[in-house]
Formats: C-alpha cells, structure tokens, sequence
C-alpha cells in the first residue's frame, strides 16, 4: 500500500485518485475549489482545499512522507509548473506531472517532474492504433518499437494449432494467451487449437504487427 498525493481534482485527477482507492492506497487530494474537493469525498482517503502554488500549504502538507505526488492540474499550466517545483522543493520522493501540450512536458520535466504523463497524447495514440484496424480491440506500447495486442483471431487459423500454424517463424509474433467469452488462458500450449470468437493477445513488433495484419 502506498501514500498518494494528488493536485488537482480534474477528471483525470478524479479518475486517478478513485483507481488507486480502489486499489487500496492512502490518497490524499487537493484542490483549491471546495466543489470539486466534496465530489471526491467517497473514494479517498482524506481531502483538504488549499492552494499548490503557496509555499506554506505545500510545506504542511509533508510531502516528503508521500511514495507518490501527482500534479493532475491540466487548466493552469503556470499552477501546475509552480506546484511541481514546490514539492520538489520539499522534498518529494517521485513526482508525476500531467501536461496536455509538448512543450509542457519539457518544461515540467526541467523543473521537478520526475514523469510527465499526456493523457490526451496517450489515448488519441491509443485510440489511432485501435480504430486502425477492426481486429484490433487493445493496445498497449512497451517501447516505441514493441507492443502488445488483442486482435481476432484470423479465420484462417480456426481448427488448426499453433504448432501446424508455425506463428512465430512465419509471421515473428509470440502468443501471450487466448481470450474467449472473457476468459484469459495465459501462456497456451503448442497444441492448443484455435476457436471461432476467440481473440488472441500477442506481443510484437509493430511494423510486424501491420504487416500481419495488413492496415
């Protein structure tokens, strides 16, 4: 279990802190607008409105106490730059900055961010790749080389193994598990024979992927 602190009770900053509740850590958010503050009341741990950018709040906010700080302010970026200087400052261990533009990034990073994240960038990335294809139904980027996919299984592939397939020799991918009616078997034998409706998570490189796939 970890201690979170979150900065700014946006919808990502909302999300964050009621994912990570759920997941069983301390959050504590804030936010300098009451409104926002009483919505998220059910799912933290404690709540607190004050303002990042005044030295003095941060300071009894002891955040050096904290495993994680996020700054989740997306509509401010001169508070969100500020905010993560400060707790830098302070000492905060790892802090993670949200930025919705590039240039944000850089600046962030250059004053106190240990990692910045771009929900907007992620999931329009994320979305491209998906709706790129109608075989595609997940995505996940490991580098900028590799990533791993749930895709359809291909028809031509039903009632037959992976072993009479040769998948890995002929098409360089490598099979994570298979998924029917939502249930995942990680890891499937040579022998295991693919079904109609059955979808299969593979990891591969990318340009690999498309010729496979052919989008």
């Amino acid at each position: 279990m970890k201690s979170v602190l979150i900065i700014g009770m946006g919808r990502f900053g909302r999300h964050m802190a009621q994912k990570l509740y759920d997941l069983g850590h301390d959050v504590l958010a804030i936010d300098k607008n009451e409104e926002k503050i009483n919505k998220v009341l059910s799912y933290v741990t404690n709540a607190q409105i004050g303002d990042s950018t005044d030295e003095s709040f941060i300071d009894s906010l002891g955040v050096s106490n904290f495993d994680l700080c996020v700054v989740a302010i997306g509509d401010d970026f001169q508070s969100s730059l500020e905010t993560t200087a400060l707790l830098k400052d302070h000492g905060a261990k790892l802090v993670v900055a949200r930025a919705v533009r590039d240039v944000h990034a850089k600046f962030l990073l250059r004053n106190g961010a240990d990692e910045v994240v771009y929900p907007e960038k992620q999931i329009g990335n994320w979305a491209a790749v998906r709706f790129s294809s109608e075989n595609i139904f997940d995505y996940v980027q490991l580098t900028p080389e590799y990533s791993i996919y749930e895709i359809a299984v291909p028809t031509a592939w039903i009632g037959k193994t992976m072993l009479e397939l040769d998948i890995r020799r002929k098409y360089h991918i490598n099979i994570l598990a298979t998924k029917i009616n939502g249930i995942l078997d990680p890891l499937p034998s040579a022998e295991h024979t693919f079904q109609e409706s059955e979808n299969i998570l593979i990891l591969a490189q990318n340009s690999d992927v498309q010729k496979f796939l052919r989008f």
